[in-house]
C-alpha cells in the first residue's frame, strides 16, 4: 500500500526516462559536487550537488528515472573523488594494465548505490523541509554503512569537507570530538540543503555557524590534557619510488638512505634536551625485506639509531609460510620487542575478496588479530597503525586507551594526487574524535604529525626525503565520542528522521 502511494505520487507527466543528456548532467553534477572533498574543499559544490538531487525527488517521473538520476550522480560523484585510484594501477601497469580504466569507475559502481538508496527513499516524504532532513539522515547513514563494504571502505566521507587547512578547518572540525565525522556528515548535508529553503532557516544556520565557531575556538584555546610525557620522535619521509622498492639494487639504496636519516634524525632529537623518551619511525615498506629473519640488518639499524627506540615497517612470515604486513618495536640493542599485525587490510591491494572465482592478485595478506596497545619503555602507551586502518571512525584505539597513535604508510602507488592528502585528513580527524595526538610516517606521500584537537604541528611536503623531530604532545581527556563511538551519529541520525517524520505529518 505504501508503495502504490509514493510510486503514485510521482509526476503523471512522464519525462525522457534515460537519455543520454540525462544521465550526462548526472555523471557532470556528481563529480562537480565531490569537489568539496580534500583537498579542494569547495563547499557550495556540495550544496548545489544536494540541491540537484533534491530537484530530482521533485521532477523524477517515476521510482525508476529517480533511481537513475541518483546512481549516475553518485557515479560521478565517487569516480572524480577516486580518480587518483589509475596511480595505483600505473606503478603495476605491466601486471594490470586491463584495470587501468576501470579502477576508479569500478569502485564507484559499488559505492553509487550507497547515494541512490537514501535519494529514492526520502521521496516518501512531502516535498520542503521533512524531505529535506530525511535526505540527510539517511545519506548520513549509507555513508556510514559503507564500512560494511568488504573489510569496509568509509573512503572520503562527507564530513571531511570541513577539514580545510589552517585556523579555520581547525575550528569546523572541532565538534568530531563529540559527533565524529558521521556527525560532521550529518550536519554537511543539513546545512548544504536547508541552505535553500527560505530566508529564515537561512538565518537560522548563520546562527548555528556562529555558535559552532565559538565552541571549535573554546575548545581550541582550552584543551583538557592529561599529565603524559609522550616522547620525542623523528619520523622518517624517504621518499623512495615503489618501482625501487620491489628492485633489488632499489632495496638496497632505500635501506641506507633510511639509516642516514635515523642516524641523522636521532642527533638532532637528542639537541633538542628533551627530558623524556626517543624513538624513530620508519614508515611502511621502510624495511625492505622480513626484519625479523634478518639480524644484522637490525644491527646496522641500531648502530645508526645510536641507542634510541624505533618502530619500523616491514613484511612478516609466520611459521606457516603466511605473510602480514607488521610493524615492529626495537630496542636499543635492535632487539625486537614488539610486533603489530596490519588487521584491516585493503580490498584488491592486500587481499582478493572471496566471491571472485579468479586470482587476481600474485600474492595474498594474512589480517592480524586486532588493534593493540604496546607499553614499552622511550614508546610509553601507543596505538601502532598501518596505512588504511587509520581511516575507520571509531575503530582506531585498542581497548586500553593509548596516549598517542603512530601511523604508517607508504602512499608511493598514489602519486602526487588527491589520495595522499585524502589520507592525511583521515588522520587529522581521528585525532579530533580521540582526543590524541597523532603522528604519520610516509615512505612517499605526506609524513605529519597533529595534536589531540588535530592541529597540524609539523609535515613534511610530498616528495622530499628528510626527518620530522618533534616532542609528541600530551594526549586530551576521553572524548564523548572516543567513549561512545558511532553511537553518538546514528543517534543523531534517527533524531533527525524522527523530526523529518514529524514535519511531514504537519505538513499534511
Amino acid at each position: 500500500m505504501t508503495f502504490r502511494l509514493w510510486n503514485a505520487s510521482f509526476p503523471s507527466s512522464r519525462l525522457p526516462f534515460s537519455t543520454g543528456k540525462m544521465i550526462l548532467a548526472d555523471l557532470v553534477v556528481g563529480a562537480l559536487a565531490s569537489l568539496a572533498l580534500p583537498p579542494l574543499y569547495c563547499l557550495p559544490a556540495l550544496s548545489l550537488g544536494l540541491l540537484y538531487l533534491y530537484r530530482c525527488t521533485q521532477d523524477a517521473a517515476s521510482p525508476r528515472q529517480l533511481a537513475v538520476h541518483a546512481f549516475f550522480f553518485g557515479l560521478g560523484y565517487h569516480t572524480a573523488a577516486l580518480s587518483w585510484l589509475t596511480n595505483a594501477i600505473l606503478t603495476r601497469a605491466h601486471d594490470f594494465w586491463w584495470a587501468v580504466p576501470i579502477a576508479a569507475p569500478g569502485c564507484a559502481l559499488i559505492l553509487a548505490p550507497f547515494i541512490m538508496v537514501p535519494v529514492l527513499l526520502c521521496r516518501l516524504m512531502p516535498e520542503g523541509a521533512s524531505r529535506m532532513v530525511m535526505l540527510a539522515a539517511l545519506w548520513t547513514l549509507a555513508d556510514m554503512a559503507r564500512v560494511f563494504i568488504f573489510t569496509g571502505f568509509p573512503w572520503n566521507p562527507t564530513g571531511s569537507v570541513f577539514e580545510i587547512p589552517g585556523l579555520v578547518g581547525d575550528i569546523l572540525i572541532q565538534p568530531a570530538a563529540v559527533i565524529g565525522v558521521d556527525g560532521l556528515t550529518l550536519v554537511a548535508a543539513l546545512c548544504g540543503l536547508l541552505v535553500w529553503h527560505g530566508r529564515t532557516v537561512r538565518l537560522g544556520l548563520i546562527g548555528g555557524i556562529c555558535v559552532w565557531g565559538i565552541w571549535g575556538a573554546y575548545s581550541l584555546t582550552n584543551p583538557q590534557l592529561l599529565p603524559v610525557r609522550n616522547p620525542v620522535v623523528a619520523l622518517l619521509q624517504g621518499n623512495v619510488r615503489e618501482r625501487d622498492i620491489l628492485s633489488r639494487d632499489g632495496a638496497v639504496q632505500a635501506f641506507r638512505l633510511y639509516l642516514r636519516l635515523t642516524n641523522e634524525a636521532v642527533a638532532k632529537a637528542r639537541a633538542l634536551n628533551e627530558d623524556r623518551g626517543l624513538i624513530y619511525l620508519w614508515p611502511e615498506s621502510g624495511f625492505p625485506g622480513l626484519l625479523d629473519e634478518d639480524e644484522p640488518a637490525r644491527r646496522m639499524i641500531a648502530q645508526a639509531a645510536d641507542g634510541a627506540w624505533g618502530m619500523i615497517g616491514s613484511d612478516r612470515r609466520d611459521a606457516d609460510n603466511r605473510f602480514y604486513n607488521s610493524i615492529f618495536a626495537l630496542d636499543e640493542s635492535g632487539q625486537i620487542r614488539a610486533v603489530y599485525d596490519k588487521s584491516t587490510l585493503v580490498p584488491f591491494g592486500e587481499y582478493q575478496p572471496r566471491f571472485i572465482p579468479f586470482n587476481l592478485l600474485p600474492g595474498q595478506l594474512t589480517p592480524g588479530k586486532g588493534l593493540a596497545t604496546w607499553s614499552l619503555p622511550a614508546l610509553g602507551a601507543v596505538g601502532p597503525l598501518i596505512c588504511y586502518e587509520i581511516i575507520f571512525s571509531g575503530h582506531v584505539a585498542g581497548a586500553k586507551r593509548p596516549d598517542w597513535l603512530a601511523n604508517i604508510t607508504n602512499d608511493a602507488w598514489f602519486g602526487n594526487s588527491a589520495g595522499p592528502r585524502q589520507h592525511l585528513a583521515t588522520v587529522r580527524i581521528r585525532a579530533v574524535e580521540e582526543g590524541l595526538p597523532v603522528v604519520q610516517s610516509a615512505n612517499m606521500g605526506i609524513t605529519a604529525a597533529f595534536d589531540g584537537a588535530g592541529h597540524e604541528i609539523a609535515r613534511l611536503p610530498w616528495g622530499k626525503a628528510d626527518s620530522l623531530v618533534l616532542a609528541i604532545p600530551s594526549p586530551h581527556r576521553p572524548t564523548i565520542f572516543s567513549i561512545y563511538g558511532r553511537i553518538v551519529p546514528v543517534s543523531l541520525c534517527i533524531m533527525a528522521v524522527l523530526v523529518a517524520v514529524f514535519l511531514g505529518h504537519r505538513r499534511q
